[in-house]
């Protein structure tokens, strides 16, 4: 009978097992661990396998992605200028620059039909800062606006109009921008226009600034491009002002327009006389101006400012600078 323990002892009695005769001396004898390298070691020229990882699936994208982006052929003209001007508002811009594009855009939409004025707007000041100067305002075409004024330095959603509208008028009349003191001893006046019969809100299609000043010099009479008498010409008789001639004596003035604008689809109406009647009988309280006692100056006129100026004031408006 065959036991567990029988099997161990047969196990433990056998006999050794014969080693196997030595090779040949002719053989060359190779040691086992040379055919075996550690793990870690590689071949010098075999090519390392390199693991994809998340980055290098992101490189991969990023480039298959730019492959497949579709290029734009430009063409280079120089015989055409990029620069062009707008036949509509008279902004130079360029051409393909995108922030330029949106600025003529907004721009020529404003110096064309002006600017919108909402009924918040007309809340938050009615009573307070908003004075209606003048209602149903009637114009040459036969219809009807109003007039309106507050002051220049005036804050929130109104203040924030008056800028926007300031930034057209002095990109439109390439002027710099008025300075704080200048705000702050100044009225503006609004002309407002309601967009059609149906519609409540209004437009803002005209804009006068009136400003506090003390002294302004007289025009000449004399025409600049031909004059008659050469001796006004030297610096010690006649001063030159955006290309207007005046005496170099400063007179006391109360008033001056620093800046007038009407939207040129809504001009040879009356809108500008209006509003420069406006505020000629409203900027001091109780004391009604005359243009034609040479009580009202305006801050260097463009050429159609200087018509207006020339035929509201019947040659008595003077011509004062600005700070």
């Amino acid at each position: 009978m065959r036991t567990y323990g029988s099997r161990i002892r047969k196990a433990q009695t056998a006999p050794p097992t014969q080693s196997p005769d030595p090779p040949s001396s002719s053989t060359p004898t190779t040691m086992p661990n040379a055919l075996k390298r550690p793990l870690g070691e590689t071949m010098p020229n075999r090519p390392t396998k390199r693991t994809r990882t998340a980055q290098n699936t992101k490189k991969l994208k990023s480039t298959t992605e730019l492959k497949q982006k579709a290029l734009t052929q430009l063409h280079f003209c120089i015989d055409q200028s990029t620069l062009h001007k707008c036949p509509l508002c008279d902004l130079c811009y360029t051409k393909g620059a995108e922030e330029d594009v949106a600025l003529h855009k907004a721009h020529c939409s404003r110096v064309q039909k002006g600017m919108e004025w909402s009924k918040e707007e007309d809340k938050e000041g009615y009573g307070t800062s908003i004075t209606e100067v003048k209602n149903r305002v009637k114009l040459n075409n036969g219809r009807h606006g109003r007039i309106i004024s507050f002051p220049a330095d005036v804050g929130g959603k109104i203040g924030t109009k008056l800028s926007s509208l300031l930034q057209t008028v002095n990109l439109c009349l390439v002027s710099p921008p008025l300075s704080k003191p200048t705000l702050q001893s100044s009225k503006a006046y609004l002309f407002l226009l309601p967009q059609d019969s149906s519609s409540k809100s209004e437009s803002i299609v005209g804009c006068v600034i009136a400003q506090r000043i003390e002294v302004a010099m007289e025009v000449l009479e004399e025409n600049a491009s031909d004059p008659s008498d050469g001796s006004w010409k030297s610096p010690d008789s006649a001063r030159e002002v955006a290309g207007i001639f005046c005496k170099p004596q400063k007179l006391p003035t109360p008033m001056g327009i620093s800046r007038m604008f009407v939207s040129s689809k809504h001009r040879r109406q009356g809108i500008a006389r209006a509003l420069l009647a406006a505020a000629a009988d409203t900027f001091i309280p109780g004391c009604p101006l005359d243009p034609l006692k040479s009580q009202i100056a305006f801050s260097q006129p463009t050429g159609d400012g200087n018509k207006v100026m020339q035929n509201w004031g019947g040659g008595r408006i003077r011509i004062y600078e600005e700070d």
